[in-house]
């Protein structure tokens, strides 16, 4: 990824404090288990920012961005983002991230400055000034799991990391199976970076499921589905995850099991609006792997600068003043190599 005149270094935005400039803090992580998704995701917010100075700024100011590494710890990542609101560097947050760094990133923002979380989140309310724009667990699973279940894939395992995104995916989903004639047989939870891929899946096969819902997230979904594709369950258990991306996907190779699905809003061939095909004209032939978490962060930057130039951006008014966003369905895709394609049907 080249070198960006809109890339505001973060020391040189706390020294130079409030600028002429519509600065955005731009919290991605660029450590943990989702930093594999962070190039993508710079580069399609970097695209967003040109579309919109190209088009006069917000409110006639140029849109710069100042990297936020929120891939740390929760606390370390709201004490990063702190500093350069103390300072009045920043004029509104934009990020992806997992769930318990937005709870913390959540505070430090309200009332503050206006923050909008752009990754598939648990639910519940949100503090003034904080906007979502993705998906919801019901709003994420409900279609997938029912096209599963009617395709006679009725027991369920779910396995998730242990923080607050896979529990509220874990409660909604049992409900979801239920609700669909379902059974879940066996649920885990694991602490991000400790994923056992080997001992996983030796516990999928002592409770003998049709279908494994993976709330895993970044290196250790990858780390699972490797154990997996080595294992005796390849063929006999359905994988299907609401964290997976092309972008994970190419962490493990691709996968050609024909079992392997992603449930999400958008995927790298739905090219209706032209997005994927403006993102890969701008950065070439090595442009990171594009995928949901970067079509988040182009999306959410697009809105921030929609709403503050119609005067909606707020930090305290609820979901950050910002206007409606036309929902996409979800739908299951399967793993086809190295693309995710959309199926009709199981």
């Amino acid at each position: 990824m080249p070198d960006s005149p809109l890339i505001v270094d973060y020391l040189d935005s706390l020294v130079l404090g409030p600028s002429e400039e519509f600065r955005v803090a731009l919290a991605l992580p660029r450590s943990g288990a989702l930093g594999l998704a962070r190039p993508a995701a710079l580069a399609a917010s970097l695209l967003a920012a040109e579309e919109i100075n190209d088009a006069g700024g917000v409110r006639g100011c140029r849109l710069t961005v100042t990297l936020v590494d929120a891939g740390q710890s929760p606390a370390g990542s709201a004490r990063e983002l702190g500093r350069l609101v103390d300072a009045g560097s920043v004029d509104a947050v934009v990020g992806f991230h997992t769930s318990d760094v937005h709870r913390a990133l959540e505070p430090v923002a309200s009332g503050r400055v206006p923050y909008v979380f752009a990754a598939p989140h648990e639910g519940g309310s949100r503090l003034p000034g904080v906007g979502l724009i993705g998906p919801d667990p019901r709003r994420q699973l409900a279609a997938p799991v029912r096209s599963l279940v009617d395709a006679g894939l009725r027991s369920w395992a779910l396995v998730g990391n242990d923080y607050i995104w896979p529990q509220a995916v874990h409660r909604v989903a049992t409900r979801l199976v239920r609700e669909a004639g379902g059974v879940v047989r066996g649920s885990t939870l694991v602490p991000l970076g400790e994923v056992d891929g080997e001992r996983l899946v030796d516990w999928l096969g002592s409770i003998r499921v049709d279908v494994v819902l993976l709330s895993l997230v970044g290196r250790d979904l990858a780390h699972f589905n490797r154990a997996f594709a080595g294992s005796r369950l390849l063929g006999k258990v359905v994988r299907v995850s609401g964290s997976l991306d092309e972008v994970g996907l190419l962490e493990v190779g691709g996968d050609g099991s024909g079992e392997l699905y992603a449930a999400m809003d958008w995927y790298v061939g739905d090219n209706a609006d032209g997005f994927a095909a403006r993102y890969a004209a701008r950065w070439g032939a090595a442009a990171p792997q594009l995928g949901v978490y970067a079509r988040g962060c182009y999306d959410a930057l697009h809105s921030v600068s929609s709403a503050a130039r119609v005067g909606g951006l707020s930090a305290i008014r609820p979901g950050a003043g910002l206007p409606p966003l036309p929902a996409r369905p979800s739908r299951l895709a399967c793993a086809d190599g190295l693309d995710l394609v959309p199926v009709a049907s199981v």
